[in-house]
């Protein structure tokens, strides 16, 4: 088995940061956590199995270090062939991973009320986001002021969540219905755009012009 089949060149990664467990990185999961479901695709395989992680997922991701993982199988990406288990990889470098499907067992419980609060100071823009070989369909949450190309921007936060999302190989959806968000790793973003999440494509622009005064587009301008 080729253990180093997820050791590709980090898309945009700073000099310094690939921590990768096959040169010695330090799992971050050897710090006491909880065992979560995980799901993450690279851009030949699939791969699903346990986390141990202290806090929710995103979090983890975002320190990019290397964390440790368990029962896993993977299966190529294309869905050519079915799982089959890999018991010598025991963790994974985020850096290797284009994007994550995290479940509700991946969060830690919010009640409705805090759900809100976390959303009440950001505007929600529906997205076609591409990571190629993927496209990713939902919502991300900004801060006023921020557009979501500024996602192609560096950053500190390396995963950003997509919520209400799908995700595409081609035409063919990879991502599960019952998932909550895709953590798409910024690193390998290449384009983004708004879209009409119902069609998936840019919103059309409405006919005629304004009748006068100031328009909606002039105000965000």
């Amino acid at each position: 088995m080729p253990f180093d089949f997820l050791r590709r060149k980090k898309a945009g990664a700073p000099a310094g940061d690939e921590k990768s467990a096959a040169r010695g990185g330090e799992p971050s999961a050897r710090r006491r956590g909880t065992s979560i479901p995980f799901d993450g695709l690279t851009e030949e395989w699939r791969l699903i199995g346990r986390m141990e992680v202290p806090g929710r997922l995103s979090d983890v991701l975002n320190k990019r270090e290397a964390i440790a993982i368990s029962e896993v199988s993977w299966a190529p990406v294309d869905g050519s062939a079915s799982f089959t288990p890999v018991p010598g990889l025991k963790s994974v470098d985020p850096y290797d991973l284009i994007i994550v499907l995290a479940g509700e067992a991946t969060l830690p419980p919010l009640s409705d009320a805090e759900k809100m609060a976390h959303k009440v100071h950001k505007i929600a823009y529906d997205v076609a986001l591409e990571a190629p070989p993927f496209r990713i369909l939902g919502t991300v949450f900004l801060y006023p002021g921020s557009e979501p190309e500024r996602l192609l921007d560096r950053s500190s936060e390396m995963f950003v969540p997509v919520t209400d999302a799908s995700a595409f190989l081609g035409d063919r959806q990879v991502s599960d219905p019952e998932i909550d968000a895709v953590l798409v790793n910024r690193f390998y973003l290449r384009g983004v755009e708004q879209i009409d999440k119902r069609t998936g494509q840019p919103p059309q622009k409405l006919p005629g012009g304004p009748l006068g005064g100031i328009s909606w587009q002039d105000r965000t301008r």
